[in-house]
């Protein structure tokens, strides 16, 4: 069959709108009809520095229904409607049985696009295009494993079940898995984006009794208010005051840095933010050293710094798990679209998060 992309062939180049051949899936495997796509800052990651296979179908954060189904697929059927695991999780190795799904193997290809038999099903005039993290919601449909398919519910709206796939969930177990944000913590947020402002959500939750978000945008810190913070600051140095007296010179239990590109400034302002025992999660990607410990900071303070992928998700699990918080009310989803896009204004869609107009914008598939 055909479809609609948005793809990239090189790095630094816009999205390509272009038209695919999709082959039908193999074993295992399943057809989506993507209705949305969350335009997540990874994937401008790799339009910018071209990490990873090119050419390649953009979109890992999405949302739709199975079309069809290949032979042997047994965890969703025709008709699911869907949010796409930007990790597929396999659920028999040695990290899925040990409740780590945020680390499953089958997630090997996702710098490649191909699927777990290492072949294409995106492809243009021979040319054969992989998927972002085996997804590529950036497609009117896709085809990919059973394995990055989590079933949702009826009452979930597609564009709110495309966030949960990458950045609802990552931004909340930042917080309360990598973090483990306790009743009374003092946590801090570096970065309110798509992931940050469910950094402050998760640590709300959490219990956390002070909340502090950090970033430059003064529209992303008053929402950042909304979202639980209590307390949100453009300047870290001005933070660390405020910080320090409200606990009294012991610093932030947990810090969280959420930021759009991860640098050593953040992270050394992360670190000098941390207490005595305290964590320092890393979810941010970027390009930072760890020279820290000249001044006995990480070893005299037994500070911890915690690297971050899916913020520790089980995603079969918690992505179920947080759209029931959003049913019953206890956090905020439909608040974190700011504003929905075509896939023919995909290029207009990052512009405006790199501008830092949106907390998350979406796709949505027209078909």
């Amino acid at each position: 069959m055909k479809t609609r992309a948005a793809v990239l062939r090189q790095a630094g180049t816009p999205w390509e709108i272009t038209e695919l051949e999709l082959d039908a899936p193999k074993a295992n495997e399943v057809l989506i009809r993507m209705e949305a796509a969350g335009l997540c800052h990874s994937d401008e990651h790799i339009r910018a520095w071209g990490a990873g296979r090119l050419p390649m179908v953009g979109g890992h954060e999405g949302a739709g229904v199975v079309e069809e189904a290949g032979p042997g697929v047994t965890r969703v059927t025709v008709g699911d409607r869907v949010a796409c695991s930007y990790i597929p999780v396999c659920g028999k190795c040695r990290y899925c049985s040990t409740g780590k799904q945020n680390l499953c193997d089958a997630g090997k290809w996702a710098g490649v696009g191909c699927l777990q038999d290492e072949t294409f099903r995106f492809h243009h005039d021979g040319e054969d295009f992989g998927g972002m993290c085996v997804v590529g919601s950036f497609s009117e449909y896709s085809v990919m494993s059973e394995f990055s398919c989590v079933k949702v519910e009826d009452y979930v709206p597609m564009e709110l079940a495309a966030l949960v796939s990458c950045g609802v969930t990552t931004g909340f177990c930042s917080s309360v898995y990598a973090g483990d944000v306790r009743v009374g913590d003092v946590v801090v947020v570096f970065g309110t984006g798509g992931v940050g402002m469910n950094a402050v959500q998760g640590a709300a939750w959490a219990g956390a009794k002070h909340v502090i978000a950090i970033d430059p945008n003064e529209w992303k810190q008053q929402q950042a208010l909304q979202f639980g913070a209590t307390h949100a600051f453009g300047d870290p140095d001005k933070a660390r005051e405020i910080l320090i007296d409200l606990t009294r010179g012991q610093l932030a239990d947990k810090v969280i840095c959420t930021v759009g590109e991860m640098n050593n400034d953040v992270l050394k302002a992360a670190v000098a933010m941390t207490g005595k025992a305290g964590t320092t999660v890393v979810t941010a990607v970027g390009v930072y050293d760890m020279g820290l410990e000249r001044g006995g900071g990480l070893t005299g303070y037994h500070r911890r710094i915690q690297g971050s992928l899916f913020g520790g998700a089980n995603p079969l699990y918690d992505i179920p798990m947080i759209l029931s918080l959003w049913h019953e009310g206890h956090i905020k989803l439909n608040e974190l679209i700011t504003r929905t896009y075509t896939l023919d204004e995909i290029n207009e869609g990052y512009h405006d998060l790199m501008e830092g107009k949106n907390i998350r914008g979406v796709v949505v598939h027209q078909h």
